[in-house]
């Protein structure tokens, strides 16, 4: 299967790009560390395979609507 149908069938069945889907899987996953951890914001996004800070805080924004560190000190216990 090319890399151009494997694309287009994966829309297909889950609504998103790879990509997308990818970036969704990382936010979701530092939205966790973030709540259930204290360990820096920059830990947080090079565990999730965010590359820096600025693109988890993009991501995070794009998705939520919030920064990390707002969500954290919104939602941690």
């Amino acid at each position: 299967m090319s890399e151009r149908n494997f694309a287009r069938a994966f829309k297909a069945e889950t609504g998103m790009t790879p990509a997308a889907y990818v970036e969704a899987l990382r936010v979701e996953r530092a939205r966790i560390a973030l709540e259930s951890s204290a360990a820096p914001v920059d830990a947080v996004a090079r565990r999730c395979g965010f590359g820096t800070v600025e693109t988890l805080r993009r991501a995070f924004a794009r998705r939520l609507g919030v920064s990390p560190g707002a969500y954290r000190s919104r939602f941690a216990a």
